[in-house]
Parts: structure tokens; sequence; C-alpha cells
């Protein structure tokens, strides 16, 4: 392998010149400071916060600006350009609206371009210009670079800097240039973005986001439970399919199986009708705002019972099938006794608030109608032909992992499943013991082998898709047991709580984060664990830093069906070459407040971990890429492959 990788060189690199100047290049690459990394987690789905995280860099965009002008301009100047830089093209069309005279128009195009072009140089000073040239728009490459480079001590060339604005300006370029320049300036302020999972569910949008992040120049995701739902369901998991229809269908986003995806729900819509009526438990959850006809809230909630029961009757065969899984306890429309409408859980009988099991047969809980197979069987036909949906779950898994250690952390959604004692707990496939790394390793194997066999709904790569968004050993639920069957049909509020694993509490422990950093290959010392999943309860005092600020957890809340519990709408972490930095963030109102009054939605910043030396690149993942580069160039200089 290695003699073939040096031939390639050698085709690439055919003289020693070329060899020599490309050693040069990476060398001086490795001792630059290294790019900063943005983490995001539990999207579910809100778009437009996200997109504005996205835009603002966490604030790194602003703290640019103030850097560069502090001097020069006001706070509101500064606000101004910021809201400039984050929407470009609305605030374009808001600004030119001020100006009745042109030539005060053309003066202020040459000081917003100016300042752009300031603010580009400053934030492209840490990049080789070969990497900044990438990110600039294409049509201007060339203007750009003569503007960003300028050096005229003697003013030999004022007026030709002078004139090219000006022809942008004259020639309607203006606007195109701007914009362009406003978006290389949010990308050179990230340079790579992480999503620690969690990017469907909940919330109305997880389609943009996706786009978004295609488009991304430089992305990578940690699956979180809800995307390997959908993941499942595109991978032939007839049981996760119905998981995504009853939330859509609980948090009234529907639209986004049928309008965003193009999955007809008609047939489901049809059984619902046929079988079911309005019941309070299964009325879809509205944020303020949002509003519905009566006849709207009782389709949604005829079609929430209809998957409901189908979901339930799906998992019964999977439970037994799959002893391993140790979800016997799980068998619910097996527990119930129907004509006294009551059920037995953990040895106590709880009677069940308006039961709506028209379409189960009490003799045999588990049997589908022939409707309901007609059902879920073409929506899963639809599914796995969504063109849409089909784009989105291929980036998914080309640039997601159950986990990642990058740059010295570990980036997790869930949890590494724990003993009370703190060891790794171990769950059985197979007839083979796996725990800690190995088991998240399987977990992931045994994902992708579902994807490659869609075609296969009932193997133990489907289940196991299935048992990833329920098990108890799953890195990415990590509680006892999923209560959505008593949260529907049982008073008792008791039997609704699902206890975490020992993970959850025993993240606080230093000692035992350090254990699971050495266990994934990393250095305690300098990792951290970066963690999503659980909304931290700011408003209650819970602090996201914990175990020493070894462990940092960043879900804070995007989905604003959180914001309750968490009193803030998210956190986002940025680790740049001076340290990692966490940052809270405000519920957002809307673009247009942004660009209108300025205003931003962070809160306030903490800082976790402050580097006692600006970090190099030569210490990053991509540095010892570039090394290892280094050592086959070497290699080639001084073998025989050089023509």
């Amino acid at each position: 392998m290695e003699r073939k990788y040096l031939e390639l060189l050698a085709e690439k690199y055919d003289t020693e010149e070329k060899v020599a100047t490309e050693i040069i290049n990476l060398e001086a690459i490795l001792n630059l400071p290294k790019g900063t990394e943005h983490f995001v987690s539990d999207l579910h789905g809100e778009f437009q916060a996200f997109s504005h995280v996205l835009r603002n860099g966490s604030g790194k965009v602003k703290d640019k600006i103030e850097e560069l002008f502090k001097d020069q301009l006001s706070k509101e100047a500064m606000n101004d350009l910021a809201a400039f830089v984050y929407y470009p093209e609305q605030k374009l069309k808001m600004m030119k609206q001020q100006f009745d005279d042109q030539q005060e128009l053309y003066q202020w195009y040459e000081d917003v371009i100016e300042k752009l072009i300031s603010l580009t140089s400053y934030t492209s000073s840490k990049y080789t210009r070969s990497k900044l040239r990438k990110a600039l728009p294409k049509a201007f490459i060339y203007i750009i670079e003569e503007l960003l480079y300028k050096v005229d001590l003697l003013e030999n060339k004022k007026e030709y800097y002078r004139k090219i604005i000006q022809q942008i300006i004259s020639l309607n370029q203006a606007d195109k240039l701007i914009v362009g320049l406003c978006y290389t300036i949010q990308q050179l302020v990230v340079d790579h973005l992480h999503v620690v999972g969690d990017i469907y569910d909940r919330g109305p949008k997880p389609d943009k986001i996706m786009e978004t992040l295609i488009d991304h120049h430089s992305v990578d995701v940690q699956w979180g439970n809800h995307d390997v739902l959908w993941l499942g369901a595109y991978s032939g998991s007839k049981v996760n399919l119905a998981n995504i229809i009853r939330i859509c269908a609980r948090y009234n986003n529907l639209d986004i199986i049928e309008d965003r995806y193009g999955i007809n729900l008609r047939p489901l819509q049809m059984l619902a009708n046929r079988y079911f009526d309005d019941h309070p438990a299964f009325r879809p959850k509205l944020q303020p705002g949002e509003e519905l006809t009566d006849d709207e809230i009782l389709e949604i909630t005829k079609m929430h019972q209809a998957i409901t029961m189908i979901q339930f009757k799906l998992e019964l065969p999977i439970i037994k099938r799959r002893p391993s899984f140790n979800l016997e306890h799980r068998r619910v429309l097996e527990f119930i006794d129907y004509e006294k409408e009551t059920i037995e859980l953990d040895g106590k009988t709880y009677p069940l608030k308006s039961p709506c099991f028209q379409t189960v047969d009490p003799e045999n809980p588990s049997a589908l109608l022939e409707e309901e197979e007609r059902v879920i069987n073409q929506l899963l036909f639809n599914v796995q032909h969504s063109e849409k949906l089909t784009r989105h779950m291929e980036f998914l898994m080309k640039k997601g992992n159950f986990y990642l250690r990058y740059n010295g952390n570990l980036l997790i959604h869930g949890c590494i499943p724990l003993n009370d004692d703190g060891r790794f707990a171990s769950f059985e496939i197979e007839g083979k013991t796996y725990r800690g790394k190995a088991l998240l390793d399987q977990f992931e194997s045994l994902l992708r082998d579902s994807y490659q066999n869609k075609h296969i709904t009932d193997d133990l790569a489907t289940d196991m898709a299935w048992y990833m968004w329920t098990g108890e050993h799953s890195s990415l639920f990590g509680k006892k047991e999923m209560t959505t069957f008593e949260r529907y049909f049982i008073e008792d509020k008791a039997t609704h709580k699902e206890r975490k694993n020992a993970y959850y509490y025993l993240r606080e422990d230093e000692q035992v984060v350090r254990n699971i950093l050495a266990a994934f290959g990393l250095d305690p010392e300098t990792g951290h664990i970066i963690n999503g999943h659980t909304p931290v309860k700011e408003i209650e005092g819970e602090n996201p830093i914990k175990a020493n600020g070894k462990m940092i957890v960043i879900d804070g809340g995007f989905s604003k069906a959180y914001q309750k519990t968490t009193g803030i709408a998210g956190y986002t972490l940025v680790y740049n070459s001076y340290g990692i930095e966490l940052v809270a963030h405000h519920y957002f109102h809307s673009k247009q407040d942004v660009i209108k009054n300025g205003t931003d939605v962070l809160s306030k910043k903490r800082l976790v971990d402050k580097e006692l030396r600006r970090k190099k690149v030569r210490e990053t993942n991509i540095g010892e890429k570039l090394i290892q580069e280094i050592e086959y160039l070497k290699k080639l200089l001084d073998g025989k492959y050089v023509r």
C-alpha cells in the first residue's frame, strides 16, 4: 500500500523541485495557529436559531469586528456591521432604501466595501493564501486579492485601488461583492463545525438544517438518538418509522414528512378516520403562536393514535426474538386487561385513561390489521424512495459517527453506558459481550450494515437500529426504559419516570471522565468529553461544565420544547488556538430584529480551558495527517520515484 501511494504521489510531484516545494508548504502550515472549531448540539429542527448561530460564529464575528474597529467605530456602528455580515442580502435592501442621492449611495458602498475588505483580511490572518482563495467568492477572486494584498508605500497605486472599487460600484457589482465578502467572513471565523447530535424531531425545519450542513465547507456529525431513529427508518426499520411519524404528530410537524420529504400520509389518514376519534392525550403540542383549526387538531389526533398503535404492535416481535435486548417488561400490549381497562406493570395494576385499542386484537396484540400492514409498508417504500430524504441520509452516513476523537477531545451525543461503580456496562450481541468503545463501534457497524441492506426489515442490524433508540445499554438512549405508553395512558406520573444510566451522575466525577478518555485513547490531562442529549437546567443552577472542566454538556435548549426547562435557548462551544469557551444563548426572536436593531442572541461566555501557549496546527488531527504526508514526501525525495 505504501509503495502504491508513493507511486501516486510521484505522478503528482514529478520533480524534486515540486516535492521540495510541497514539503516547505506543509511544514509552514504546521506552524500556523489551529483553526477555530464550533460545536453545536440538539438542534431539533430549529433552523432559524441554528442559522443565526452559524452566521455569527457564536459571537466570534462580533469579537473580530470589535478587535479591529474598537478605536474607529461606535458600538452601534459595530453592531450594525455585524448584522451586515450575518444577513447581507436583507441588510443591503434595507440600507439602500435610505439613500435618495446616488452620490451618497456610492460613497456608502465604498465605505462598506473598505470595511469588509479589512475584516476579511483580519479574519484570514491565520490561514494560507491558498485556503483563503478557496473561501472567496469565485467571481471576484482576482479583484479581492488585489484589494487584500495592496501595498503602496509610495502611493503609486492609490488611484488604481480606488478605481477598482469605483468600477465595481458603477458596473452594479457592489451588492454581489458585498454579499460574497460577508459569507467569506462567516466561513473564515469558524474553520470547522461539529454537530454533536439530534438534528431531527420536535422542531419544524430539520431538512433546512440538513441542506445547510451539506453546503457547509467543513463539518462532521455525531449521531444523536433522533438522527439514528431517522437513519434506522430509512434503513428498513418499520418501528423506527412509526416512532418518527408519532413524534411528528405529537409536535405538529407532520408537514416535515408530507410536504418537505414528499411522503404521502393519506393512507394513514384514511386508516385513522376509520378507527379513531378525539383523544386529549394525543392532541398535538403547539408552540406559542401556532394555531390550528379544530378540524386540523382532530385530524392529527386521529393519525397520532393510529401510528402509535402500529408502533406498539411492531415492538412486540422484536422484543420476543431478541431476548438479549432485555425488554420483556416493555410488552405493554400483552399486559393489558382489555375488559377491565387496566394494565399490570412491575407487579402493580393501573387503570387506563381513555383507552383507544380499537385496532388491537386482545388474543394476538402484535397482529397488524391488513390495512395497518399496507399503510406501514407503503410508508416505508415512500421513505426509501424520497430523493430529498435519500440525499440527507447519505450525508448523515458519510459525515456521521457514534463518536469522534478530534484534537484530543471525545465528542459523543449521549453516554458511555456505565455500571453504578463506574465500570463500563456490558451488553451481549449474538453471544459476544461488548463494553465501552467496543460497544459503540459495534453499534455503528450494525447501523451501517442495516443501511447497506435497506430491503431487509427484520434482521439483527435492523432490530438493533430500534434498540439504539430505546435500549437500556444504548449509548444514545441511556435510560432504564422509555415510558411512552405510560405517558399516554396512565395517570400516575411515577410511572412516567425514565431512570438514567449511571453515566449521567458519574460524569460529575473527574476520575471517571479521565478513565473514559483514556479508554478511548485520549490524553486525560488535556482532553475533554463534549456531550449533548440531556438539557442543562441552567434556570435551576445546573452547571454545564462538569468534572473540573473535563466534561462539557452543550445541550442548553435549542428546541423550544425544552426552553422552559433550561431557561436559555442553547449552548455552543468554541475552541480556538487560545482555548475553549462555552457560550449560552438567549431565545432567538427573528432575523428581522437583528437586521433592524443590530441585536444578537448571546447571553454569556465562560472560559472552560485556556491554552498555556497558543495551539498550532501541528498538534491537531489535521497536523497528524500533514506530518505523515511530509514523511511520505521525504521518502519520495530520497527514493526512486522522482523522475
